[in-house]
């Protein structure tokens, strides 16, 4: 069989909130000819930073997640904001949460975070060379810590459950099968 993709015959746009826009789009089936609705998150797209130090130490951070009512152990990340591009975007979240800059910004790739139900990408970048330059500046609703660890203990806490953002993990898995061979 050859999937062909399927028509939309409508679509309605709710204003959500200040990232998220939420669309329905009412699609046909190439298949069967029947009418779906699908609801679809609009977002920007998002960034992840993986901050290197010339020591091969990583900058990670800690941070509260409503979602799960709980802490994650990640990189440095966001939104691509309204004029950014995506490295311009890395570089910011880097600064805004880690007070850290780079000497240099390395493209890794990019994912789709859930295609099922949103129609952005997420942009991995490798910050090598990182160091301390100034404060955090952190958002009203962020409290972040930051983790010091070295790269090579970066398996082992992705293997003990430490680390279990599905983004921060595709990050981390194209590092390894293309930067760091």
């Amino acid at each position: 069989m050859t999937l062909k993709p399927w028509k939309i015959i409508s679509t309605k746009r709710n204003e959500l909130i200040k990232f998220f826009n939420l669309r329905t789009d009412r699609a046909v089936s190439p298949r069967t000819d029947l009418p779906h609705d699908f609801y679809v998150l609009e977002s920007s797209g998002w960034i992840n930073v993986i901050p290197l130090t010339p020591q091969d130490d990583v900058i990670l951070i800690r941070q509260y997640r409503h979602g799960i009512q709980g802490f994650t152990l990640e990189i440095p990340g966001g939104l691509i904001e309204h004029g950014d591009t995506p490295e311009g975007a890395a570089a910011r979240e880097l600064y805004e949460e880690t007070g850290y800059r780079a000497k240099e910004m390395i493209f890794l790739g990019s994912v789709h975070a859930n295609p099922a139900i949103l129609n952005n990408i997420c942009y991995t970048y490798i910050a090598r060379d990182v160091y301390p330059a100034g404060k955090q500046d952190l958002d009203d609703s962020e409290d972040i810590e930051i983790v010091i660890k070295p790269l090579a203990e970066i398996p082992k806490l992705i293997k003990e459950g430490e680390i279990t953002h599905s983004l921060i993990l595709a990050a981390f898995y194209r590092f390894y099968m293309e930067y760091k061979k």
